[in-house]
């Protein structure tokens, strides 16, 4: 495993991190989630040196903190970093043009799941804690300075990010400005490049690291999406793909497969075109089988993809805009 400096942080984290979504279960998420295989996962992941954890209140509820807390409990070497996330009061992904800030992160709203996150994962200290959704035309407001500067001398949270809406890389910048967030975690992948018109820059100036998400497109670049999936309709991905999109992504995955190299799967394709990028400091992959665990982490291995290649993958930028499905 290979590490990078994670912003003014200062933090050596691992390149691949853990996205903990998916093994949650739970309302409103993936299913087929299974807690004993969770763990082994989680467990497998330290061992290969991830040492960067994603989770958030709203992955099961607090279920996703809990599965990490056991393995927090037991691992004192090496140190590992955990982030979570605040859910917004009004538990609607994303935020929209015109929220108010006070109703959807209300100050005692804020603290109460801070201290419900830092109660769930069994550790003295939150590493990093992020808003879930976010509006850059909060970032004048001081109601939400005031709570992380609290937080944080509170010992409650040592640092704060912002998780972008699906979509808007752009929605945050002048909040990134106010120098009050560490982080931010934003959707980049070989379909969505959008980061890099601006986002990218931005972070780079104020030295603030940057969270890769959704890596796989939520299951697209992984190859193995079809027009007849099989999951049933409380799983999360039933109302995400809708017809509109999943056509269109099954036909963007289809145009990728000529240029895949012989020797790589999609996935490898798709975590080394993010790994190429430095500004990026760890992506963070959903892992809900051991032999995923062993194949995305074994990706942070230095190998460099081929100049021709990666200018190819550039051509398959898909700029999309949120809508009703988009969440």
């Amino acid at each position: 495993m290979r590490y990078r400096r994670f912003g003014r942080l200062g933090w050596q984290v691992s390149e691949i991190g853990y996205g903990m979504w998916g093994i949650a279960g739970g309302e409103g998420g993936w299913t087929g989630a299974d807690d004993e295989r969770a763990d082994t996962c989680l467990r497998e992941a330290v061992r290969l040196g991830c040492n960067f954890f994603d989770t958030a209140w709203i992955y099961g509820r607090g279920h996703s903190e809990k599965l990490l807390a056991g393995v927090l409990a037991d691992v004192a070497e090496p140190r590992l970093y955990v982030a979570t996330k605040v859910p917004p009061k009004n538990r609607q992904w994303p935020s929209k043009r015109g929220d108010r800030l006070q109703d959807i992160f209300p100050r005692e709203h804020v603290r109460e799941f801070a201290y419900r996150s830092l109660e769930n994962l069994g550790i003295p200290r939150i590493d990093l804690m992020q808003f879930h959704v976010w509006e850059d035309a909060w970032s004048d407001d001081e109601s939400w300075r005031r709570i992380v500067d609290d937080l944080k001398a509170e010992g409650v949270v040592a640092a704060w990010g912002v998780s972008v809406n699906r979509w808007e890389p752009w929605n945050c910048v002048r909040t990134l400005q106010t120098g009050a967030i560490d982080t931010v975690q934003v959707i980049y992948n070989i379909f969505d490049q959008a980061p890099e018109d601006e986002l990218f820059e931005v972070c780079q100036s104020l030295d603030i690291a940057i969270i890769a998400r959704v890596p796989f497109d939520e299951g697209t670049l992984t190859g193995t999406l079809t027009m007849t999936p099989s999951w049933p309709e409380t799983d999360w991905r039933h109302s995400y793909f809708v017809p509109e999109n999943l056509r269109a992504s099954v036909e963007r995955a289809e145009r990728l497969l000529p240029i895949i190299p012989k020797t790589m799967t999609m996935p490898e394709l798709a975590l080394r075109f993010i790994l190429e990028n430095p500004v990026v400091h760890t992506v963070i992959p959903g892992m809900r089988r051991l032999e995923h665990v062993r194949t995305n982490t074994g990706v942070s291995d230095g190998r460099r993809l081929d100049g021709a290649l990666l200018s190819e993958l550039r051509r398959h930028r898909w700029d999309r805009v949120p809508t009703a499905w988009s969440q």
